[in-house]
């Protein structure tokens, strides 16, 4: 007998948010079928792929980053090559710099290096605070004044100052709010349903729910974001259906796979092959579960997601 495949056809949709300004405007979400079932449905424009910098610069990094950005040595500069990489759809810039218990730099500083990033890139920005509630309930209120009209999205805001963020980014200021919640889908839908209420359109949103690096927990990862496009299509629900956003870059090169340096480890190889291969790993797998969007961080990963990303559209 011959097989006839069943289409896993829905109803409903991802609903497509907008970033950035122009002809270099992306649109995340939009999909109405499973992670690259194009043959079953559309997919919308396809997940993209974002470049992390921060406003610490590229000192600590490896080498291989280092040597694609040499000659850049201004923020601005090291923006503009992040926004030439091949395969880079958009910018993240973390203001990691803010943090309390790291460098402390002033709200002021912070947003000013938002503001000079901004005018020196024609592709679409994300902002990314310091990680510290606290800090990022001020200091993400001040970028999204400062980049009025730029039309960009603003990570992020949690269940503890979402009223803050929320109102700032998304009904003051005009700009795309990050919600981020902690790889749990009632969480993800809590904050979605708190942040509707304060006003923000939910073609507003785009949802941050968490990660981690391969092998570190990173099947909780897989299971939110798998339950949460399941149920965004199959049971039409309308409070899981913000496309999402995936940091990676931020968790793949912070295990000890990808920093316990040559000498401690020399049956492991190169540490800057086994960063790459952490982060192209973790991307692929993010991307397979549901996630619209990741940000990497090495030209190499970049490279390699955006092409595969091409080949299963």
């Amino acid at each position: 007998m011959p097989f006839n495949r069943k289409p896993q056809k829905f109803n409903a949709s991802i609903k497509e948010v907008t970033i950035g300004c122009g002809d270099k405007a992306i649109t995340l979400g939009g999909e109405s079928v499973f992670p690259f079932y194009t043959f079953d449905g559309s997919m919308g424009q396809g997940p993209k792929v974002g470049v992390e910098i921060t406003d610490l610069g590229v000192e600590n990094e490896v080498a291989g980053i280092k040597a694609y950005y040499e000659g850049a040595n201004t923020i601005a500069e090291i923006a503009q090559k992040a926004a030439q990489m091949e395969g880079a759809d958009f910018v993240c810039l973390r203001l990691e710099g803010g943090d309390p218990n790291g460098a402390n730099k002033s709200v002021e500083e912070l947003t000013a290096v938002a503001k000079e990033v901004a005018d020196a890139i024609d592709v679409p920005l994300v902002v990314e605070g310091c990680k510290n509630v606290e800090k990022d309930s001020e200091l993400l209120v001040k970028v999204a004044e400062a980049l009025q009209g730029k039309n960009v999205l603003l990570m992020s805001a949690r269940e503890e100052n979402y009223k803050t963020v929320g109102a700032a980014a998304g009904l003051a200021y005009n700009q795309i709010v990050g919600a981020e919640s902690a790889v749990d889908i009632n969480l993800a839908k809590q904050l979605n349903v708190i942040t509707t209420q304060l006003g923000v359109k939910p073609e507003s949103i785009v949802m941050n729910v968490g990660s981690a690096a391969a092998g570190y927990g990173y099947e909780y990862v897989v299971s939110t974001l798998d339950r949460i496009k399941a149920a965004a299509l199959s049971q039409d629900d309308k409070m899981l259906q913000m496309p999402i956003i995936t940091p990676v870059a931020s968790e793949t090169w912070n295990v000890k796979e990808s920093m316990a340096s040559e000498e401690d480890m020399p049956e492991w190889g190169s540490v800057e092959e086994r960063g790459i291969s952490m982060e192209i790993m973790t991307a692929s797998a993010t991307l397979a579960s549901g996630t619209d969007a990741v940000i990497l961080k090495h030209p190499q990963s970049v490279a390699t997601i955006s092409k595969m990303i091409k080949e299963l559209m």
